[in-house]
């Protein structure tokens, strides 16, 4: 495996700004950690320890050491620096390669998944969640936007807030195509854009236009919220990952289902109804037709 900078990676300048203050052994992991940084994405912390020499404990307590809240953070950062100078066919045959490799392959990804829902849930405030729920079960229209795999969350968000009596709709246009999907956008409306962490160029249009007819704005954003805080009325953080082994959209779905049965315990009564109708309309959709008296050619003997 290769090894990232030392002189450009934010894991090595934290190694190298705090290694005064490092007992012998965090140093010694936190170099570790440094030189195998594409291991790290991968491993759990008692594969990390095992591997190091040491205990798992260490390895967290090297990693609350280096300024990071614990192991999860600590990959954030590794992966976000990896994905800016890694080309994404390179960091795919990684994934591959360690998916071939490792025996452990389904520990690794559920480990991932429960690191990443942990770490988006320490970051979570919360008093913005429920502010979020608040402009939800208010809103005249709840849009959701989000393009490419985030366009999936985005429809997962609207059709769960249909069902518990909300009028909501998706939209995941770009270009030409997002002028028709923003025409309908009023002041009573709700727009919970996922972004997980490229700056589109629609999103300045977007925002700009909910900013004139006077709409909310939730973003739902693993980096962009420090960047697009002062232009939306709720940042909700949803950490990505840093290795690619588990989905883009988890820690956004998991907190999309947050946001919807918050929506749901606001008005009962509403969602009730809701799910009733819901549940007729299946039922007669189910049912087989009604059959048809049979009309005879001629007339009756």
């Amino acid at each position: 495996m290769s090894t990232t900078d030392p002189g450009e990676a934010p894991l090595a300048r934290r190694i190298a700004e705090r290694a005064d203050v490092l007992t012998p052994t965090e140093l010694m992991v936190a170099e570790y950690l440094r030189a195998r940084s594409e291991e790290v994405l991968f491993a759990t912390a008692e594969q990390l320890a095992k591997a190091a020499g040491t205990s798992d404990a260490t390895v967290i307590r090297t990693a609350k050491a280096l300024g990071y809240s614990g192991l999860p953070e600590l990959k954030h950062d590794v992966g976000g620096y990896l994905v800016r100078v890694r080309r994404p066919a390179v960091r795919l045959a990684q994934r591959i390669e360690h998916a071939g490799e490792s025996a452990g392959l389904l520990d690794s990804v559920f480990a991932e998944a429960a690191e990443r829902l942990a770490e988006t849930r320490r970051l979570l405030r919360t008093e913005e969640v429920q502010r979020a729920v608040d402009l939800l079960a208010g809103a005249t229209e709840v849009v959701g936007y989000g393009v490419g795999i985030s366009a999936l969350v985005a429809e997962y968000l609207t059709t769960r807030l249909t069902r518990v009596g909300v009028r909501a709709r998706a939209a995941g246009a770009t270009g030409f195509r997002l002028a028709d999907e923003l025409l309908a956008l009023a002041g009573g409306d709700v727009l919970v854009i996922y972004a997980p962490g490229r700056m589109l160029p629609e999103l300045d249009v977007i925002l700009d236009h909910a900013a004139e007819v006077g709409a909310r704005v939730v973003l739902v954003s693993d980096s962009l919220g420090a960047r697009l805080g002062d232009r939306v009325t709720v940042a909700l953080p949803a950490v990505h990952s840093g290795s690619g082994l588990t989905g883009e959209c988890l820690a956004s779905t998991v907190l999309t289902d947050t946001l919807v049965l918050g929506v749901a315990a606001r008005d009962e009564h509403r969602s009730t109804a809701a799910s009733d109708l819901l549940t007729g309309l299946r039922g007669r959709l189910s049912s087989p037709p009604p059959r048809r008296p049979r009309v005879r050619d001629g007339p009756a003997p």
